[in-house]
């Protein structure tokens, strides 16, 4: 059997401005294999933004973020191949299928042994759409679809922006199983959501930006 990487993302002081106003300082916090972080905050508190630097997305206004050690801008090809980004805009090509767009990303990232698109777009209520254009589809259809990657790529590090936003609720329970499934093989997640999530490993840590608490 393969031995799977374990690795490690470390915060230390981060903080990050937008305009002239402060939105979070002095964040610290370190996740690891099987480890998942709930990202809370008012409206406004800069949640979009601390997982968009996370991500390297944006540079943050102070302090770091390293990857196994090593800062982010060292290790730039080793962390991508190892992230899976889903942000409020889903991120998909409209003129391809549902099916399409998740052979695309399978054939740019790494897949799971037992991916099944099919499966995944059943999993998040697409069962009957696969073959449509996606500019025919909602923009929940479209969210769906890039949430459909979920179960079948082989990153370790999940970031996800409100990803149960638009799911009913099989499609809550099937993405919480998902995620669970995750942290089982030594994955990470950090998300954040408005809605009261069950998983069965268990309830994650909390990072509430705009409080004292820390991760």
């Amino acid at each position: 059997m393969s031995v799977v990487p374990h690795h490690t993302l470390r915060i230390q002081g981060l903080g990050c401005e937008r305009g002239d106003r402060r939105l979070f300082s002095a964040l610290d916090f370190q996740l690891g294999a099987g480890e998942v972080l709930r990202v809370e905050g008012a409206n406004g508190s800069g949640k979009t933004t601390l997982l968009r630097t996370l991500c390297g997305l944006r540079r943050p206004d102070e302090g770091e973020i390293l990857w196994d050690g090593e800062p982010l801008a060292r290790v730039r090809p080793e962390f991508n191949a190892e992230l899976t980004y889903i942000g409020h805009l889903p991120g998909i090509k409209v003129d391809l299928t549902p099916l399409e767009n998740l052979a695309v990303d399978g054939a740019l990232h790494r897949t799971r042994a037992d991916a099944d698109a099919m499966a995944a777009l059943d999993a998040v209520g697409l069962f009957g759409f696969e073959d449509l254009p996606a500019r025919t589809l909602s923009a929940g259809q479209r969210r769906r679809v890039a949430l459909a990657r979920l179960f079948l790529m082989d990153t370790r590090l999940w970031v996800l922006d409100e990803p149960f936003t638009a799911l009913d609720v099989r499609g809550v329970d099937m993405l919480a199983a998902c995620i669970d499934d995750h942290v089982a093989r030594g994955g990470m997640v950090i998300f954040t959501t408005h809605q009261a999530i069950s998983f069965g490993s268990g309830e994650p840590r909390s990072l509430v930006l705009g409080a004292e608490g820390r991760a």
